[in-house]
């Protein structure tokens, strides 16, 4: 399946958005309605692995520090565009209440993209670009074709600065986590270590 670009007549608005398909992930980024399709097996299996293992360290605290909130497929109003990445995160400092709400008006602190044909195209330019316009601090782009990981942090000249490349079954232990190491190939379905499977004797 394909993504959908489809120009409303004059920017796209939260109601076209409300409007969509259920079936799609609806955003509007620069006036546009983009319209994608839910994700694959392999893109869900890595997206989940990414918040499941940031979840108890860092936004309830086993583990790891905590004073995070870490959300699957948060809806962003960031100015005229709405996003809905993968992951985010935001520091409690940022946002110290999670919003009672359909969706959030403050920026995260990260952004984690899982990389697919139909999102890549966005993912890699304009929501790249909304990012660092609105001061996300970190973003991490997830490439389950080609197993990898690449982080970025937001530089002081908001260009965005590399600062991992990972690949395969790498350790991973970048910011804004590095508090946690975990291994990369658990986010590829085909090299799951299932350790946790093992260790329980399921």
């Amino acid at each position: 399946m394909t993504a959908v670009r489809k120009q409303i007549t004059g920017p796209a608005t939260y109601q076209d958005v409300l409007d969509a398909p259920p079936h799609k992930v609806a955003e509007v980024i620069y006036g546009i309605l983009e319209m994608q399709p839910r994700p694959a097996a392999p893109h869900a299996w890595a997206s989940s692995g990414i918040g499941g293992e940031l979840f108890n360290p860092f936004h309830r605290g086993n583990g790891g520090p905590g004073g995070w909130w870490i959300i699957d497929e948060p809806e962003l109003h960031l100015g005229d565009d709405i996003l809905v990445p993968d992951v985010a995160g935001w520091r409690r400092e940022t946002m110290p209440v999670y919003p009672d709400a359909a969706y959030c008006t403050i920026a995260p602190d990260w952004v984690c993209e899982v990389l697919s044909p139909s999102t890549r195209r966005l993912d890699l330019t304009a929501k790249r670009d909304i990012c660092a316009r609105e001061g996300v601090s970190y973003l991490w782009f997830v490439d389950p074709g080609a197993r990898t990981l690449e982080a970025f942090r937001l530089g002081d000249d908001d260009q965005w600065v590399l600062i991992a490349s990972l690949s395969d079954n790498d350790p991973v232990s970048v910011p804004p986590f590095d508090a946690i190491t975990f291994e990369l190939g658990d986010l590829w379905p085909s090299t799951f270590s299932g350790k946790a499977d093992a260790d329980n004797g399921d």
